[in-house]
């Protein structure tokens, strides 16, 4: 391997190893996690109440690449028209961190 080449590589995967790892929240810790955010008020994991239920959402977006970005971003900025007329407002107050970690544990559903 050449020198740069190998530099690169390095450098990836220190990169990589310095991300501070995000841990998969449990039910119990996703489920406290949606009534602090608020979640609860419209979504469930088993069952539709406003918005969809959590466990569809995994199946909806099973296998998209894109999944934890795009759903972030719905999160963060709300959105309509993907599960029906009622809209999803935006989650501005709720932190980045707070967002990722969940929509992680919720596209891990079954």
């Amino acid at each position: 391997m050449k020198p740069a080449m190998l530099a690169a590589a390095t450098l990836a995967a220190l990169t990589l190893l310095s991300q501070p790892a995000l841990a998969a929240l449990d039910t119990a810790a996703a489920e406290a996690m949606m009534k602090k955010d608020n979640c609860a008020t419209c979504h469930a994991i088993d069952k539709k109440i406003l918005g969809p239920a959590y466990k569809d959402v995994a199946a909806k977006y099973r296998g998209d690449k894109d999944a934890l970005s795009k759903l972030s971003k719905k999160v963060k900025e709300g959105g309509a028209g993907v599960w029906g007329p009622v809209p999803m407002p935006p989650n501005s107050a709720v932190s980045d961190a707070d967002i990722k970690e969940l929509v992680t544990w919720i596209l891990s559903l079954k």
